[in-house]
């Protein structure tokens, strides 16, 4: 079993919406995406969507969204985005995901030899300080629901087991330094942290980056040139 990670798919299947008005690298980037995608993906590997799968409002508009992704190759796990506004309540999801596609939120599930865990995630403080009251309340929330996912994760782990952690939004920010979430990472003995949200070709972000012994990947798929990109 190989492990693939791609984030920000932006899927409108059924009701288009041109993603090239964001530059010449979305122009037909689904058409790209799946040619990659059934190149190199086998029915026994997983493949990690870390957020911003649809721009469907409701689970009703995101069936024919998570159905394509479905109909391809591996097993699937994603964890909602900002954008993915039709993410409410997670049993009502679960209830429509076809088999062998999974869904992550302050939870675990193990596959394999890997336990996969994960919360979407905040904006992370520059130099320890918020922009705004708000950015510290929701930040702090999200390290609090990345602790219960790391929790569920650690019962459920065996000897040998590696850990991955899926977050939308970075968990670093564009210094590198440390904060509340990366040290949860350090403390829980995590192998690889997957995350995306991230598109300004100007950002300071890199494609993959190592500390403390974790492997830390962006995968948002402009960035991988619509190329899902193997993390184990």
């Amino acid at each position: 079993m190989k492990v693939y990670a791609i984030s920000d798919l932006h899927l409108s299947i059924n009701n288009p919406k041109p993603m090239d008005i964001f530059g010449e690298n979305w122009d037909n980037y689904v058409d790209v995406i799946v040619k990659n995608w059934k190149r190199k993906i086998k029915d026994d590997d997983v493949v990690i969507i870390a957020g911003d799968i649809s721009w469907a409002m409701n689970l009703q508009e995101v069936e024919s969204d998570i159905d394509y992704i479905a109909n391809l190759p591996g097993k699937k796990i994603i964890i909602k985005g900002n954008h993915d506004y039709w993410w409410h309540s997670l049993t009502a999801l679960r209830g429509i995901l076809p088999s062998g596609f999974y869904a992550i939120q302050n939870d675990a599930i193990r596959i394999g030899n890997v336990v996969f865990c994960g919360s979407r995630g905040w904006t992370a403080p520059e130099d320890n300080k918020f922009k705004t009251p708000e950015d510290e309340k929701l930040y702090k929330r999200e390290v609090i629901r990345m602790e219960l996912s790391l929790n569920a994760a650690k019962t459920i782990m065996q000897e040998g087991d590696s850990l991955v952690v899926i977050t939308h939004y970075p968990p670093y920010n564009s210094r590198f330094q440390s904060n509340p979430m990366t040290d949860l990472f350090k403390r829980y003995n995590v192998n690889v942290v997957v995350y995306g949200h991230l598109h300004n070709a100007a950002h300071k972000q890199k494609m993959k980056y190592s500390k403390n012994k974790i492997k830390y990947f962006l995968t948002s798929c402009d960035h991988l040139g619509h190329n899902p990109v193997r993390i184990l």
